[in-house]
C-alpha cells in the first residue's frame, strides 16, 4: 500500500497517543476513541454525513466545492446501488478502535496509509486524510479553514470507498470495511480498512523472469478490460501511475481509486474529443449523445502502454513470441487496437506459451521410445543438491539458472544454447501458467536418490567422466 501513498516513509511505529499528536495522521485518531454505534462503521449509507450542510461559518468557496463533491458523491451512491449491503457485513469502529501494531506506510497529496494489526487477527491497510498533504494544505492557503479543507478531502475518500463497495475484481484491491464520524462540526473523519498490499517495485519487476513479468502486463489488461465494462460504465484512472498499484500474493492490483472518473468527457463536436499525452495525440470522436467515445477506455489503455507494456513485455521474451508482442506494442501505442482486441491478443499469447505451440519443430534431443539420445545421457531417481552454481538471467532464483519449461525437450535446448551448461533437471516446481521449472548445472555436484526426478547430463560433458 506504500505504492498509492507515494513518497514513503518506512518503519515509523505508532501508539494510537502518539498518531493525536501528528497532524498528517490526525484522521487515524480513530484508533484511540471508544467504539463507535455501528451506524457509524462499516455498514452506515454515506446519506447520514448528508445531512449536515458546511457550516456558514466556512467561506463560500469552501462551501459551494463541499456542496458540489456531495452532490457528485450522491450520483455516484446511486449509480453504484447496494453499496451499503456489501459493507454491512465488513470491519467497523470497533475492529479500528482495537487495532494495534500500528505503522506508517507512506503518504501522498491527500491521503496517508498505515499498517494495522486486527484483534481479531490479521492485518489491514488503513487509509484517512493527510491532514498536511499537499490538498489540505493548498486549501488552507486559499480559505483558511483547516477543519473545513480536511472535509473536502475526505470526500475524495468517501469517493474511493463507494468505489470499491461496487467493483469487484481480482485486480482492486478489497475493502474490508470503514469508519467515519461526523459529529457536525466543520470536519468529516473517515478511514477506509483496505487489503494490505507491498508496493509495486518497477526496477525489481525489470530482473524477473518474463512470464512473471507477461503475468503482471495480462492481470492489468484484464483490470483494464472490467473497468471499460464495469456496472458503473467505463471508467478512467485519470492517476494513472505505477505507484498506484500494488502486490497482493503476487497478484496485481489498483489501490487508489479517488481520483478515477465514471463519467466520459462531454463534446459538442470532434475537436472536443482529441485525447493529449506528452508525447502524442489521438483525435477521438464525438457520439451522438454528446460525449467523447471510448475516451476513458483509450486512456486507461495508452497509460498501460506507457507505463507497463513498453518495459515489462519485449525483454527476454521467447524468440517466436516476439513478433506478437510487438504487434500488441504497436498497436496499443497507436491505439489501433481497444481494450478488447488487446485482451484477445495477450490471451493468444498466453495460449500458444502454455501449450508449447511456439516451440520450433527441431530434431529430437532427448531419447524417445525407440532410440537413445545422442546428446544425453539420462540417469532415472536421482536429482542434483541445491546450491549455488550456474547463473543465467533473468533466473527464478538468483543462487543459480532455474527456468521455466515447457517439457524436458525445451530445457534440452536451452541447456545446449548455453556455453558453460553440463546438465539439468526438470523439478517439481512449477509456475502461475502451470509449466514446470527446470535447474541447470554448469559442473559436477553430488546425485541424491530421488524416485520422482531425472537428471540429464551432456554425453559431451560426461565423457571421460564417471558416472
Amino acid at each position: 500500500m506504500a505504492a498509492a501513498a507515494g513518497r514513503a516513509r518506512r518503519g515509523a511505529r505508532l501508539s494510537a497517543a502518539a498518531l493525536l499528536a501528528l497532524p498528517a495522521l490526525a484522521l487515524l485518531a480513530l484508533l484511540a476513541l471508544p467504539a463507535m454505534p455501528a451506524s457509524r462503521g462499516a455498514g452506515a449509507s454515506e446519506a447520514q454525513p448528508d445531512r449536515f450542510s458546511p457550516p456558514l461559518l466556512l467561506p463560500p468557496g469552501l462551501r459551494e466545492e463541499l456542496r458540489q463533491r456531495r452532490r457528485d458523491l450522491r450520483r455516484l451512491e446511486a449509480a453504484a446501488g447496494g453499496g451499503e449491503a456489501a459493507a454491512a457485513a465488513g470491519l467497523g469502529c470497533g475492529d479500528l478502535s482495537r487495532a494495534t501494531a500500528v505503522s506508517v506506510l507512506g503518504w501522498g497529496f491527500t491521503k496517508v496509509v498505515a499498517r494495522a494489526a486486527l484483534a481479531g487477527g490479521g492485518t489491514v491497510a488503513l487509509k484517512s486524510v493527510h491532514g498536511a498533504g499537499r490538498e489540505v494544505r493548498r486549501c488552507v492557503q486559499r480559505y483558511g479553514a483547516p477543519a473545513g479543507c480536511r472535509r473536502l478531502a475526505a470526500y475524495k475518500l468517501l469517493k474511493e470507498v463507494t468505489l470499491l463497495q461496487r467493483l469487484q475484481h481480482p485486480g482492486i484491491v478489497k475493502l474490508h470495511g470503514q469508519c467515519y464520524d461526523n459529529s457536525g462540526d466543520a470536519e468529516l473523519r473517515v478511514t477506509a480498512m483496505l487489503e494490505l498490499g507491498s508496493p509495486l517495485e518497477m526496477i525489481q519487476l525489470l530482473q524477473t523472469p518474463w512470464e512473471e513479468r507477461f503475468k503482471i502486463c495480462l492481470s492489468l489488461v484484464k483490470l483494464l478490460f472490467y473497468l471499460a465494462h464495469s456496472p458503473l460504465g467505463s471508467i478512467a484512472l485519470l492517476d494513472f501511475q505505477p505507484r498506484q498499484f500494488v502486490m497482493v500474493d503476487g497478484n496485481l492490483k489498483v489501490t487508489d481509486m479517488d481520483d478515477a472518473s465514471t463519467e466520459e468527457l462531454s463534446c459538442k463536436e470532434d475537436k472536443d474529443c482529441t485525447l493529449d499525452f506528452p508525447t502524442k495525440s489521438f483525435p477521438l470522436k464525438c457520439s451522438v449523445t454528446g460525449k467523447c467515445e471510448g475516451i476513458n477506455e483509450k486512456k486507461n489503455l495508452f497509460n498501460a502502454y506507457r507505463y507497463f507494456f513498453t518495459y515489462l513485455l519485449p525483454h527476454s521474451a521467447p524468440p517466436a513470441l516476439r513478433p506478437l508482442l510487438s504487434d500488441i506494442l504497436n498497436a496499443t501505442g497507436d491505439l489501433r487496437y481497444g481494450i478488447n482486441e488487446t485482451l484477445r491478443a495477450f490471451e493468444k499469447v498466453l495460449h500458444l506459451y502454455k501449450s508449447g505451440l511456439y516451440l520450433q519443430k527441431r530434431p529430437l534431443l532427448l531419447k524417445d521410445s525407440l532410440f537413445l539420445s545422442p546428446d544425453y545421457v539420462s540417469l532415472k531417481g536421482f536429482r542434483t543438491v541445491e546450491g549455488e552454481g550456474h547463473k543465467c538471467w533473468p533466473s527464478y532464483s538468483h543462487l543459480g539458472c532455474l527456468l521455466s519449461i515447457h517439457s524436458a525437450e525445451e530445457a534440452a535446448a536451452i541447456c545446449n544454447s548455453q556455453l558453460h551448461c553440463h546438465s539439468f533437471i526438470v523439478t517439481q516446481h512449477r509456475t502461475w501458467t502451470g509449466r514446470p521449472l527446470a535447474s541447470f548445472q554448469s559442473s559436477w555436484t553430488d546425485l541424491v536418490p530421488d524416485t520422482n526426478a531425472v537428471v540429464y547430463i551432456k554425453r559431451s560433458a560426461s565423457s571421460g567422466e564417471r558416472l
